[in-house]
């Protein structure tokens, strides 16, 4: 399999995705529910999310052929195939679909290369809002903008990245207290909450604004992002030596049979080292 070659594929996937997302930024969109998750933002979806799909999938479809690998995408329903291929695409066409409707920035494309023991061995992020492009490879380091990239953290205080504010997160005594367990640990001077975006574009917002976390906690109900939300980020995230996994410290489910939401072990990725947890 020729990592390097499928990794340019699925860039230039990502960017003709990101081409129609430019197109549609500034103009009102008819916004549909899909039966997905137990938040509306999970269950929101346009005709840009499927357009970006279709868009990445005719890149993407030949090579399932010709390397042999599966694929499961958000707006496909999933049909089993990646647990049966040692490699599939994960997709997510257009993350953070309710900042995109809502005309603010927080949405990205997202394209992984994930094996089938759930490892991430690709990981595409393009940013239509900034029109930044972040790719990982596994044994190949970061790139930005296709310039090799390590953002250490620069602040002294710890940044919250999230998709909704912090009062209004549920289990808000239980992430408090991580939170300022944290901040005691590394003396760090407070918190600051950056709220907003859709899970793709908060786990980049991590790693450009360090120290910084980004987490979800476990539930019961299906939620929690799904596999297409962190596979690719993972990735990048795992290539510059920085924490992406469950909320315990675990691997990160990323081949998950059941179904593709992450409620059941939630999310923590950090661009420091909690020795803590």
């Amino acid at each position: 399999m020729n990592v390097l070659q499928l990794t340019d594929i699925a860039i230039q996937a990502a960017l003709s995705a990101g081409e129609i997302i430019q197109q549609y930024m500034h103009k009102e969109v008819t916004v549909e529910q899909k039966e997905s998750g137990h938040s509306y933002a999970a269950q929101v979806v346009t005709a840009v999310d499927r357009a970006c799909e279709a868009s990445i999938l005719a890149h993407l479809q030949p090579t399932c052929k010709d390397f042999e690998l599966a694929l499961l995408s958000e707006e496909t329903e999933d049909d089993g195939s990646r647990f049966e291929k040692a490699f599939f695409w994960c997709i997510d066409p257009m993350d953070g679909t309710l900042p995109f409707i809502k005309k603010q920035a927080g949405f990205a494309v997202s394209i992984a290369l994930v094996a089938h023991d759930g490892s991430p061995h690709i990981g595409v992020v393009f940013d239509p809002s900034t029109h930044t492009l972040y790719h990982a490879i596994k044994g190949h380091g970061v790139y930005k903008n296709n310039k090799i990239w390590h953002r250490p953290p620069v602040n002294d205080y710890l940044t919250y990245v999230t998709d909704r504010s912090l009062e209004d997160t549920p289990q808000l005594a239980k992430v408090e207290n991580y939170l300022q367990q944290v901040v005691a640990q590394f003396n760090w001077n407070g918190v600051r909450e950056m709220a907003g975006g859709g899970s793709v574009i908060n786990a980049i917002r991590v790693l450009e604004n360090g120290p910084a976390c980004m987490l979800k906690l476990p539930k019961k109900e299906k939620g929690g992002g799904c596999i297409w939300d962190f596979a690719a980020t993972a990735c990048i995230f795992q290539e510059l030596g920085w924490p992406a996994t469950d909320f315990e410290g675990g691997k990160l489910d990323l081949n998950k049979k059941e179904d593709p939401f992450m409620n059941h072990q939630g999310i923590l990725y950090t661009n420091f080292v909690d020795a803590a947890k």
